[in-house]
């Protein structure tokens, strides 16, 4: 099935046909090619059971979270501190918006998110400024995919789902790696930055000024801390995290900044509704595929292949990063975990790998096949928010693309920068 299944479903997808239907609709032909109609029904009643989980009830919540932050003008005061500490520097917008990536990652957990909220916002300042459309596109796509990394995170909630593990192991786990990540990104932009005279976007604020952006501030920088410390503290659980940080949105849109207006809940809600509904049917079409494709014995016959290439286990963690690299241009990270994760994770802790360690390659290397052509989710986005061309954008941002990779290779192969917080916090 496997076999047959990656020629057809890449077909679908060439076709222009959505993700999720090419992921019912590849293993459905190949079912019905078969003969095994009974497994047809297994299916698509699968696409409900797939969704219909407590755990993934954070994901709308921590969507809804994110568009009430980025409506009640949260994401413009997280954007003026990070110009307070970095506006000075060379190439100081093009910083910003790397730090204004992490901030907002304590809020969304969303790379969609990222692009879209500070996409608008940045895109146009930073052209407005001299920098070209396509740079400032790229960096805000390769900037964004540090959104799922640092916590809250959705992928870490699906990965936690359908392997069983701590939520709050792979919350504390990914905060290293996305800030070395950010750390990675700034290096980078120095570097373009000091070879193409980028300008620098506004004086040395002083520390009065600085106060003041870091007042501003400190409401939304707020959100993670209640997050991360309500779970750990054993306060709630992750999808009640979620639920909290809604209430909190809402809370310092209405009655701290009055930013927002009960005109409009209804736009938000919709507009929260959509992006959580993508996302779940995602969810709920890998599941359903993962369920048929383990009645195949899909898993077993990929295990034997892979363990077949080599025995040296950090030979087949690069071998595996080449293939997830792979996977990541054409999938989303969400049903790319679904469909792998039940494979691949067992194969890798048989062989000495930290069952978290392997979470956090495999959802680091999926997340950056979020800005990865041809099919990376956020390279549409960033084309959409700032009308470039999405090769254009594609050719722009391969500077950071390598920078994401050689992080991805450190977290492979130094274990101690996603396991050392876990660990002192007690989760391993």
């Amino acid at each position: 099935m496997l076999s047959l299944f990656l020629p057809l479903f890449l077909v679908f997808l060439f076709l222009g046909l959505p993700v999720v239907f090419g992921l019912i609709a590849a293993p459905g032909i190949l079912l019905w090619m078969n003969g095994q109609e009974r497994d047809i029904a297994l299916l698509y009643r699968n696409v409900y059971q797939g969704m219909d989980s407590f755990p993934l009830m954070a994901i709308p919540f921590f969507m809804l979270a994110g568009e009430l932050m980025n409506r009640g003008g949260i994401t413009l005061r997280l954007v003026e501190f990070a110009q307070a500490l970095m506006g000075h520097l060379r190439g100081g917008l093009a910083h910003v918006n790397v730090l204004s990536s992490i901030l907002f990652a304590g809020l969304s957990g969303s790379a969609v998110a990222d692009t879209s909220a500070l996409g608008s916002m940045l895109i146009p300042a930073m052209e407005k400024q001299g920098y070209t459309r396509k740079f400032a596109a790229a960096i805000t796509a390769a900037s964004s995919v540090i959104g799922p990394i640092i916590p809250p995170s959705g992928i870490m909630i699906i990965y936690a789902y359908v392997m069983g593990e701590s939520v709050a192991a792979l919350f504390l786990a990914g905060i290293v790696p996305g800030l070395l990540m950010g750390g990675g990104l700034m290096i980078m932009v120095k570097v373009l930055a000091d070879k193409y005279d980028f300008p620098v976007a506004t004086r040395r604020q002083t520390w009065g000024e600085k106060g003041q952006a870091s007042l501003k501030a400190f409401w939304p920088l707020l959100t993670p801390i209640i997050i991360m410390g309500g779970i750990l503290g054993g306060v709630f659980t992750p999808t009640e995290a979620a639920a909290v940080a809604v209430g909190y949105a809402l809370f310092i849109g209405f009655f701290v900044l009055r930013t927002l207006t009960l005109r409009e809940l209804p736009d938000i809600l919709s507009r929260a509704g959509i992006t959580s509904a993508v996302v779940l049917l995602l969810v709920g079409a890998a599941m359903a595929f993962k369920t048929v494709a383990s009645l195949a014995r899909t898993p077993e016959q990929l295990a034997s292949i892979i363990l077949s290439l080599s025995d040296n286990p950090l030979m087949l963690l690069f071998l595996i990063n080449i293939l997830l690299f792979f996977v990541g241009m054409f999938l989303d990270a969400g049903p790319a975990i679904i469909i792998l994760g039940p494979i691949l994770g067992p194969i890798f802790v048989s062989l000495g790998v930290e069952p978290v360690h392997f979470a956090m390659i495999m959802a680091v290397n999926l997340t950056v096949g979020l800005a990865t052509p041809p099919m990376g989710l956020v390279l549409f986005v960033a084309s959409s928010v700032s009308g470039e061309k999405v090769e254009t954008i594609a050719r722009a941002i391969i500077p950071f693309l390598l920078v994401e990779v050689i992080v991805i290779f450190l977290i492979t192969y130094i274990p101690a920068i996603s396991l050392t917080i876990p660990r002192l916090a007690g989760f391993l």
